[in-house]
């Protein structure tokens, strides 16, 4: 009895050091299928990278303030791809030897891909999202869907124009969804057929536009506690958003990557400027955006 223990525990031991010895020097453990839940709100950190443009590229500096607020564990940001005025495909056609979205996905190190990109959606979304499910079936991409520059649709991003902030203040709710609402179903469009090419849904929609004109509303009907015209959102004739958009924009990041209602949370320090009412008021607009769209994955239940 005792040699066949002996010889029990010797198999197992060689295979434990082979199992050692076949793992590749420097490499990741995959996350574990149970690391973050699959539904329900997140209490977890979150490992995050960012792709995107400007109005895009302040969500990784202004996520883990946010999730501050809540109590949990801050997301850590594995790192960021910059790239202004950009398209997804920009940041997917980065060499390779330089690209790092690519290496961290690859690795398995990253439970949420933050993407944004300008005017329509295209190839590279896609092409991080198979690369993303891949390496981690558990990850989930967002896509921003962006306030409309300049309220026109479709939009040139390359174009220069004789305007000001002060344009914006033209715009009536009307005229924001005649150019909203045509640029959101190519989003949806696009992000339903990519879902059901991968099985299941990994990419989910960031309702920025939607929130963006609710805000608006607000302002043309004077009820937004601080600001009074459209043009306090913007910094400059295309859009570029100014601290109450980007807070705006924060709380629908925070909502569908933590599946969490930003309604009640403290004061972020960073918008310690604001007028409490507004900040509620805004986080009031982003749970509504992102539990009213069937792509942010969230609902209110």
């Amino acid at each position: 009895m005792m040699k066949q223990s002996s010889l029990v525990f010797s198999v197992a031991l060689i295979a434990l050091f082979a199992v050692f010895a076949l793992k590749p020097a420097g490499a990741v453990d995959a996350p574990a299928a149970n690391a973050v839940p699959q539904t329900g709100p997140i209490n977890t950190g979150l490992r995050v990278f960012t792709c995107g443009h400007s109005f895009h590229l302040f969500i990784p500096k202004l996520l883990p303030e946010l999730v501050g607020t809540a109590g949990i564990p801050e997301p850590t940001i594995v790192g960021v791809s910059g790239i202004g005025g950009s398209q997804a495909i920009q940041h997917w056609n980065v060499p390779d030897a330089t690209n790092e979205a690519k290496k961290a996905l690859i690795a398995g190190n990253v439970d949420v891909l933050t993407i944004s990109c300008m005017a329509h959606p295209d190839e590279g979304i896609a092409n991080f999202a198979k690369l993303a499910f891949e390496h981690n079936p558990n990850i989930r991409v967002t896509v921003q869907e962006i306030w409309i520059p300049q309220d026109k649709w479709p939009f040139d991003y390359h174009q220069r124009v004789n305007q000001t902030p002060l344009d914006f203040n033209k715009s009536t709710v009307d005229d924001l969804r005649k150019a909203y609402d045509p640029y959101a179903k190519e989003m949806d469009d696009y992000v339903t057929a990519l879902n059901k090419s991968l099985g299941k849904q990994v990419v989910f929609l960031v309702p920025d536009g939607a929130a963006a004109i609710a805000l608006r509303e607000k302002i043309i009907a004077g009820t937004a506690p601080g600001l009074k015209l459209q043009s306090d959102l913007f910094g400059d004739w295309w859009g570029h958003p100014k601290e109450p958009l980007k807070l705006l924009s924060g709380y629908c990041h925070f909502a569908v990557i933590y599946r969490r209602s930003p309604v009640g949370l403290p004061v972020p320090p960073s918008a310690k400027s604001l007028d409490k009412e507004l900040v509620l008021l805004l986080q009031k607009l982003a749970w509504d955006a992102v539990t009213h769209d069937p792509l942010s994955g969230v609902t209110a239940n």
